[in-house]
């Protein structure tokens, strides 16, 4: 009887499991299809779609004739003219790892020992590998060269006209470029596919501008480039300078492969045409190439000037295309290999508050673990109290969650029609749930805080940040012993931690004779760390270690810092009001003064050396020059080499820009290199580079 009410129960929940993401699903695709005005990220909706296809497999009885599984298309558009694809444009069969590109690679293959009329080997056939560029797909219909017709993919069969639109991209050709070919002429009719897009850059001025005009803000470049396309005033599709790409070449009835008879082919002739080809595509000549490429760009395209989600595979041969032909939905001769989703959508269990190391009450949704971007996630930042009201965000509510810079997971917006009846409401606290004193939110600030110093969290922050490898560098002081010197009482200040024994940290847990004796070693010798990495260590508002070193460049000793005006703070290159403000005032502290004179006579570093003043003072050179790194440098790690640039002045950042000075290349060098010889950046081998820091030094 009690297992009937589990059992019972457990088909309950999978009901409403069902029936809640076919309810998602078809708004999704409403807004995207219909309206034209996505609510979600491709990577969501494959991963809800994913999760309601697995469920319909395990229980065939909750499958009906309205699920989104068995749906073949939408309707398009109603509000510009719908016209027939002259050829259908086909959605790609998704995979997601290198085992689900295995097993197309064995589905084509199996089909290919059915068909009696493949005469040629297909071990030959080779692949061609194109990044997916996070865009709109359009049809273009090019007549004796001239563009005729541009359409959007609607369903597959049915799109709009939107050629005034198409008309407004620069990198769509209005004339084919015939006679560049050289050979026999094109046929009348030509179609070509490829992605319109919003490069970075752009769809970043373009947010900027609507923010200022009090506009709500494209969540993606790609909601963007779809808002655009929609545009009935074509000149407003002009200003948002959309790009395009081309992929795919399809020329009606006609057999003539003395041009192209192959897809890497076809880039070429696209080319020639006088279209814009992703620079990125590869011929590959087995699986093996095509995973390595798929790893390759799952971290490169980060690097790039525009959104990529994924690599489209496609089998190289035209006629090995044709003869395998397609399914239902999907042409069997390609896939679209997709990274891990970089959003996702989960529940949210619990909202609980984060005091950090600036009593910055901080709340976090805990969250149904969801896997984002290649990790499991089950906490994301709420920022505030601000955010809170702005998500509209409670307890129970269903949300999507992103990495901010891939790292810091986030809750980018709330699913209110998923929202149970007994969903709760978060209020931020009125005392700090650490230390239990009442915090305050100053005027002007989103952030609430504890200002009680002795707060232990406040404390245990410190510590963690004073330990950490860019401040400094205590190797095996990590979060759990810092919780515990903290709570036995052994450490009230960073200052405590010179004059931590051998034999109280042997009290604690897991800590043996031969690690405690490590750990005071590493704690001595922390004392060495130069005045930079100390100043940094301190914890003060807004100073991160790259400005630490610019301040310590300009006051190579303590004393000189904590006199400075704050307008003379503010004189130094890089350092602005906020953090010049904030330094100004922690050295108005007594408590912070008597911090500093504990530590001075422990024997650390609060001058710049007589060498390091002579390296500081030879180094002016520098200041101001950025430089970006890319690639697998010879002898030297990427921090290794940044750490390198910084003490001689300079900055390392991670894109290239018009404001790059140098560009360090090592081996397997990707689109940086391509961009910095576009933009006619100076480019320098890891030799060149210390070349450069010896003349300068």
């Amino acid at each position: 009887m009690l297992i009937e009410k589990v059992m019972e129960l457990m088909n309950s929940e999978i009901k409403q499991r069902v029936q809640e993401l076919r309810q998602l699903l078809q708004q999704a695709s409403y807004a995207y299809y219909v309206l034209d005005s996505p609510i979600m990220e491709d990577a969501v909706y494959d991963q809800l779609y994913r999760e309601l296809q697995q469920l319909e497999t395990q229980y065939p009885e909750l499958v009906t004739s309205d699920s989104p599984t068995q749906r073949v298309g939408e309707k398009p558009a109603n509000q510009f003219t719908s016209v027939r694809h002259n050829i259908p444009l086909y959605s790609l069969e998704n995979g997601f790892n290198i085992d689900e590109l295995k097993s197309w690679d064995q589905r084509w293959r199996r089909t290919v020992e059915t068909l009696s009329t493949i005469s040629h080997s297909i071990d030959a056939a080779g692949y061609v590998c194109e990044l997916k560029i996070d865009g709109s797909a359009l049809a273009l219909t090019y007549e004796n060269g001239i563009l005729k017709r541009g359409a959007t993919r609607g369903d597959g069969v049915t799109g709009e006209d939107i050629t005034q639109n198409v008309r407004t991209i620069r990198s769509i050709p209005l004339r084919l470029n015939v006679e560049a070919l050289h050979s026999s002429s094109l046929p009348e009719r030509i179609e070509v596919r490829g992605e319109a897009f919003l490069p970075l850059d752009v769809f970043k001025q373009i947010n900027q501008e609507r923010q200022k005009a009090g506009e709500s803000l494209f969540a993606n470049p790609r909601n963007a480039a779809a808002g655009t396309l929609r545009q009935l005033d074509s000149r407003i599709v002009a200003q948002r300078r959309l790009d395009f790409f081309a992929y795919t070449l399809h020329i009606p009835g006609w057999d003539d492969a003395s041009i192209a008879n192959t897809q890497w082919e076809a880039l070429e002739l696209l080319q020639k045409l006088g279209f814009r080809v992703n620079p990125n595509h590869k011929l590959c000549s087995s699986l093996d190439e095509v995973a390595e490429y798929y790893k390759h760009w799952d971290t490169e395209r980060l690097n790039l000037p525009y959104m990529t989600d994924g690599v489209v595979v496609k089998l190289n041969s035209f006629r090995l295309q044709e003869q395998l032909g397609f399914t239902q939905k999907f042409p069997r001769w390609a896939i679209a290999l997709k990274y891990a989703a970089e959003e996702a959508p989960t529940r949210v269990e619990n909202i609980a508050v984060n005091v950090g190391r600036t009593g910055a009450l901080t709340p976090l949704a805990e969250m149904r673990p969801v896997l984002l971007a290649g990790t499991t996630v089950s906490r994301a930042t709420l920022h505030n109290s601000d955010r809170i009201a702005q998500l509209d965000i409670r307890i129970g509510d269903t949300v999507i969650v992103r990495k901010a810079g891939e790292i810091i997971p986030e809750v980018v917006r709330v699913l209110p029609e998923l929202r149970p009846t007994d969903a709760k409401s978060f209020v931020m606290p009125t005392h700090c749930p650490v230390c239990g004193q009442p915090v305050v939110r100053e005027k002007g600030e989103a952030v609430t805080r504890c200002v009680n110093a002795s707060c232990p969290a406040i404390l245990k922050g410190a510590i963690e940040h004073w330990v950490s490898r860019d401040a400094l560098d205590i190797r095996g002081i990590g979060e759990k012993l810092v919780h515990q010197l903290v709570d036995k009482e052994f450490v009230r200040s960073v200052a405590d931690l010179y004059d931590l024994t051998e034999e109280q940290l042997c009290g604690l847990d897991r800590m043996g004779k031969k690690l405690a004796q490590k750990l005071v070693e590493a704690i001595a010798q922390s004392k060495n760390q130069p005045w930079s990495r100390v100043l940094y260590g301190l914890g003060i508002r807004h100073v991160g270690n790259v400005n630490a070193q610019l301040l310590t460049q300009k006051f190579p000793t303590v004393e000189k810092l904590a006199e400075a005006s704050q307008i003379n703070i503010e004189t130094v290159y890089g350092i602005g009001e906020e953090i010049a403000q904030s330094v100004y005032q922690w050295f108005r502290i007594d408590a912070n003064k008597s911090l500093i004179s504990r530590l001075q006579t422990y024997g650390l570093q609060f001058a710049t050396t007589e060498e390091g003043l002579k390296v500081d003072n030879a180094n002016r050179k520098l200041v101001g020059s950025t430089f970006v790194i890319t690639g697998t440098l010879p002898t030297l790690k990427r921090d290794e080499v940044k750490a390198l640039i910084q003490k001689a002045g300079g900055k390392v950042t991670n894109s290239i820009s018009k404001k790059t000075d140098y560009l360090v290349v090592g081996e397997d060098a990707g689109s940086k290199l391509a961009k910095a010889k576009e933009l006619g950046i100076n480019q320098v081998s890891e030799a060149q580079l210390l070349e450069l820091l010896a003349t300068e030094l």
